[in-house]
């Protein structure tokens, strides 16, 4: 607890209650702090909920910002050591319809703690805690109020909605995927009637934004709970909605001598299930969709032929078309989708890393962010036929090469070439190409060497 109470975030929120109470409001630590402290995770911010209005609450405090005033929410900024620190204080409320499925078209500003928390999303969601009395008693649970049965349902490992589960997926669609991810992070079982009621609205949460719903399926990615959180989406039928391309791979065989473990989908969620808690989004991203494009080049074996196997002809070329588009559709960065791309790309490259040219070798390496091709190729060997000899000498040859051997300064530029009388022209590329090659082979060492070469491969410069 210790470490709890000296952080400058608790502290900022603890001195914010106190002021709120000072001056005769309700006001308690609201939401994720709160179930987070129960279960003795440090959270990663601290809310307050409180019965003063906004416009008190920016009366009270130096520097304010509305947020969503509209909604009763203020984000209230206090100076610490560790910089400058934004609480979020949200007024108790009752919410109106929620006729974009999204947030409440208006709200009622309320004094009754009961009331605000009735209209929270889950129960696990939906406890306060008075920080005085946890600081005096040591004691989270002895300091929580809870309307909804949340302590309960966290001892017992229960996602449950609060109140009907169907009116509060209706009113906000996104709370099914964050149930998703609340019960993956956490262990939890969905309770009977609020997974009947994700199924119902599974179809619903296409009125959710592409950006939301990117996030979402991201933090699932990266807290540490992968494989957890899409067999749910899976069970739920949100997948089929979100990412339709990902539950093709639900019975796809794959050649038994190569991946022993079974299909493309449990493949896959092999992989996701070595996905560490902070992995970076585009290596979650890649493990993911790396395998995307087997379900369309499935091919069995042809009974004409003894010995064929199943194959995937073109499966990376396919994958990095479907990739794309999902990447676009969900809206991702330039950059991100760059490198998702690339490593669905390059994935099956490390089969041929043993026989490859320096050069080409060499290449390989210097791609962007290599160490995430080789973490997905571990990932990749690990969750089939476990051979890691290729692994192995890949990271070997990446770890052992500096930078300035795979990716030396250029002995031969385009300005040498005009410089030694050939005209910019389609061949440029393939002499420049060349001449790297010899340069990586350690054929050519100087710039008359590399030139040597060119004259070599496409002849003396035209007069």
């Amino acid at each position: 607890m210790n470490r709890i109470v000296d952080n400058p975030k608790y502290l900022a929120a603890r001195e914010i209650v106190t002021a709120l109470r000072a001056a005769g409001h309700q006001a308690y630590f609201a939401g994720g702090c709160v179930r987070d402290l129960l279960v003795g995770v440090g959270p990663k911010d601290f809310d307050v909920a409180t019965s003063a209005t906004p416009d008190i609450v920016m009366g009270m405090f130096p520097k304010t910002y509305s947020v969503g005033a509209h909604f009763g929410v203020v984000l209230v900024c206090t100076p610490s050591d560790a910089g400058e620190i934004a609480t979020e204080v949200a007024t108790f409320r009752h919410d109106g319809a929620y006729s974009d499925g999204r947030r409440p078209d208006a709200v009622k500003f309320s004094v009754d703690p009961r009331e605000d928390v009735l209209r929270r999303d889950f129960t696990i969601n939906g406890m306060l805690l008075d920080p005085s009395i946890y600081e005096d008693r040591r004691d989270a649970a002895a300091a929580t109020l809870d309307y909804v049965g949340g302590r309960d349902d966290l001892a017992t490992k229960i996602l449950r909605a609060i109140g009907d589960p169907a009116l509060r997926f209706a009113e906000d669609k996104l709370r099914m995927l964050r149930g998703v991810r609340f019960a993956a992070r956490l262990d939890l079982e969905i309770e009977p009637r609020t997974m009947a009621a994700m199924q119902a609205a599974a179809a619903e949460i296409a009125q959710v934004s592409s950006e939301r719903i990117r996030d979402e399926l991201t933090l699932m990615l990266t807290e540490g709970h992968a494989r957890r959180a899409f067999e749910l989406l899976d069970a739920t039928g949100l997948l089929r909605q979100v990412l339709p391309e990902v539950t093709k791979m639900h019975g796809v065989e794959q050649p038994p001598q190569f991946h022993p473990e079974g299909d493309v989908w449990i493949h896959t969620m092999l992989l996701l299930e070595k996905l560490p808690p902070g992995a970076s989004p585009t290596l979650a991203w890649g493990a993911l969709l790396h395998d995307i494009g087997k379900p369309a080049t499935f091919r069995p074996p042809d009974p004409r032929k003894p010995g064929d196997r199943i194959r995937f002809d073109g499966h990376v070329e396919v994958g990095v078309r479907i990739a794309e588009a999902i990447l676009n559709r969900l809206r991702f960065s330039n950059e991100d989708a760059t490198q998702i791309v690339a490593l669905v790309k390059n994935h099956m490259r490390f089969g041929d890393i043993r026989e490859m040219r320096e050069s080409t070798l060499k290449r390989f390496l210097r791609l962007p962010k290599f160490d995430e091709h080789l973490a997905l190729h571990w990932m990749d060997a690990s969750s089939a036929h476990g051979d890691l000899r290729l692994y192995d000498f890949a990271r070997a040859r990446y770890e052992a090469a500096p930078v300035e051997e795979i990716q030396p300064h250029l002995l031969v530029t385009g300005k040498d070439l005009i410089a030694a009388g050939y005209r910019p022209g389609p061949e440029f590329k393939a002499m420049l190409e060349a001449a790297e090659d010899a340069q990586l082979e350690g054929h050519a060492a100087t710039t008359e060497q590399g030139l040597a070469i060119v004259r070599q491969r496409f002849g003396k410069p035209s007069a």
